[in-house]
């Protein structure tokens, strides 16, 4: 991200009032667009000269060049290590990555191979994201890292083959409901197993605690820009951690379930109508594109819900903190995403 970029003048976090759920939704909308996957390696340095010439004192106002600019870096570098995102793990190609995996584990009559091998992609896919995208304040060790992914894969894998099994046994239910039912066992094992994922390979945030730093006052940020100083951290938080973790997973959640749900339901009442079961090979691209219209609306809905830098009081923390808080006694860390 852009913070990651070296200078003395403190970039705008956003265009929009990112206090606001709606602002949030508008500045995940443009870190999560695809359009960003085309800028060259020269387009992207381009940008990152543009917002290090601001950030050195050259220029007075953002202008929309230098939007631009940083929507580019934003939606391509980390912002701990200030390095680019491997491209099929950023935000921006999220719907696209993720287009394909989902399309698989919603389609119709999968048998246990293909419920499986599916379950075991996804999983395979949110390892690398969660990975990515993690807090770099607390790198995750290699041994760590694949302990996490076979617990992950283990805990979709059993939800979902147990909820098939139980499905077909419920005899009170008519076939209606049971092919309802068997079309969202998907989300029950995607959502249980991507919340699980996310503890699991951001674990060690969890154990040794994140980088938190003091919330400036606008003189702090003065003299902050006239010196060309860096923010110290004040050291490593385990509850500030718990916290980004927590509220990393629960969006995760929050993004698969319209994506896992409206679909399939949709798809159920497609296929009894007549125009569709007359044509069975548009099954597959009906449900391609339902799945990537929702995608789209989906993902900034759910990356809002939490700010990714966020600001709590330094009293919520620990001990150590408490009297070292910054504006307000507040503290900030990078959430993750």
């Amino acid at each position: 991200m852009s913070a990651s970029l070296p200078g003395k003048r403190e970039l705008p976090a956003s265009q929009y009032d990112l206090n606001t759920y709606w602002g949030r939704v508008k500045q995940s909308a443009e870190i999560s667009d695809p359009r960003t996957l085309f800028v060259s390696t020269t387009g992207l340095e381009n940008a990152k000269k543009l917002i290090s010439s601001y950030k050195q004192g050259h220029g007075k106002t953002m202008t929309p060049e230098l939007w631009q600019a940083k929507k580019v870096v934003d939606s391509t570098l980390h912002p701990d290590t200030g390095e680019a995102v491997f491209l099929p793990f950023r935000m921006s190609c999220f719907v696209i990555s993720n287009l394909i995996v989902t399309a698989g584990m919603l389609t119709p009559g999968l048998q246990t191979t293909g419920t499986l091998l599916w379950q075991i992609t996804n999983q395979s896919l949110n390892v690398a994201i969660n990975n990515a995208n993690a807090n770099k304040s607390t790198p995750l060790s290699t041994s760590t890292m694949v302990q996490s992914y076979f617990l992950a894969v283990s805990a979709s894998c059993s939800v979902a083959l147990g909820l098939n099994a139980i499905v077909p046994r419920l005899k009170r239910l008519s076939p209606g409901t049971k092919t309802v039912l068997t079309r969202l066992v998907p989300f029950a094992a995607v959502a249980s197993a991507g919340a699980l994922n996310v503890f699991l390979m951001r674990g060690e945030e969890i154990r040794q605690g994140i980088d938190v730093y003091p919330v400036l006052g606008k003189e702090e940020k003065a003299q902050q820009e006239k010196y060309g100083t860096s923010v110290p951290s004040l050291g490593k938080s385990k509850k500030a951690a718990t916290l980004a973790v927590g509220e990393t997973a629960l969006s995760r959640v929050l993004n698969s379930t319209p994506i896992m749900v409206l679909p399939p339901l949709v798809l159920v009442r497609l296929q009894q109508a007549q125009w569709l079961k007359s044509r069975p090979r548009l099954v597959l691209p009906v449900n391609l594109g339902l799945i990537l219209t929702t995608s789209i609306f989906a993902l900034p809905l759910a990356l809002a819900a939490f700010p990714q830098r966020q600001i709590v009081k330094a009293s919520t923390l620990e001990e150590k903190f408490w009297d070292k808080g910054g504006s307000d006694g507040n503290v900030e860390f990078n959430r993750g995403i």
